[in-house]
């Protein structure tokens, strides 16, 4: 396992491999009761000078509206959707989301700082991502049985509001050099509000427990609208 980790190292993700017409469809778990909320696709739509277009669609209502992803070709974020205070929100970032910083080997670690803007505001704001590769690790999930490296990222996305405190977000990701993509996405978030506390529930709050595993991959064929799963 880790000699086929270490092999990956050199490449970086695979997003730079990605053809457009690719699917990936990940189930999406509410981590507080384990019920599944729905499953979302995410479709290679546009690749270009500006990155890499993934459109993601739902197939239930409770599992959130679309969104129009953009990364990097080597996987960081450019535009997507970000906690705060407890609503999934569209964030630009002005310089790439550091999603994956190299070598990604154990142990190496960042702290990253930058500027991002929301759809209708005209303050900018400011995000701090603490990273860390913590391990190689086999985990399965719907898609199959996969080696990954685990990362774990600590997320500050610069949101404090009166009295509500800056959100903390923190992203567990297992990431499987084979299909150069995630297969487990673990997410949380909770933030103070002073302003808003309670005898029984004080001043801390949660958002969503978001934890999405990998159901399936479509990879395009060329010339037609047809693909084959991977495993369902």
């Amino acid at each position: 396992m880790l000699a086929a980790v270490a092999l990956w190292l050199a490449s970086g993700p695979a997003a730079a491999g990605s053809s457009v017409g690719d699917v990936a469809v990940y189930r999406l778990v509410n981590g507080y009761n384990q019920q599944v909320r729905g499953h979302l696709e995410n479709r290679v739509d546009k690749i270009d000078a500006s990155g890499i277009t993934v459109t993601v669609t739902p197939d239930s209502p409770h599992a959130g509206s679309g969104v129009t992803k953009l990364f990097t070709k080597d996987g960081n974020w450019l535009r997507h959707p970000v906690e705060s205070h407890g609503v999934k929100v569209m964030y630009k970032f002005a310089t790439a989301y550091p999603a994956y910083v190299y070598p990604l080997e154990p142990g190496q670690a960042w702290s990253v700082r930058i500027k991002a803007t929301v759809l209708g505001e005209t303050k900018v704001r400011s995000v701090r991502v603490d990273g860390k590769v913590l391990q190689a690790e086999r985990i399965r999930v719907p898609a199959g049985e996969f080696d990954t490296v685990k990362i774990r990222r600590l997320v500050y996305p610069g949101d404090p509001n009166y009295d509500q405190m800056e959100t903390q977000i923190i992203e567990y990701e297992w990431y499987a050099p084979a299909l150069k993509r995630a297969v487990r996405i673990e997410r949380r978030s909770e933030w103070r509000d002073p302003g808003r506390c309670g005898m029984y529930t004080g001043c801390d709050f949660h958002g969503d427990w978001d934890v999405l595993e990998l159901v399936e991959m479509r990879a395009a064929k060329p010339g037609t609208q047809a693909s084959d799963a991977v495993k369902q």
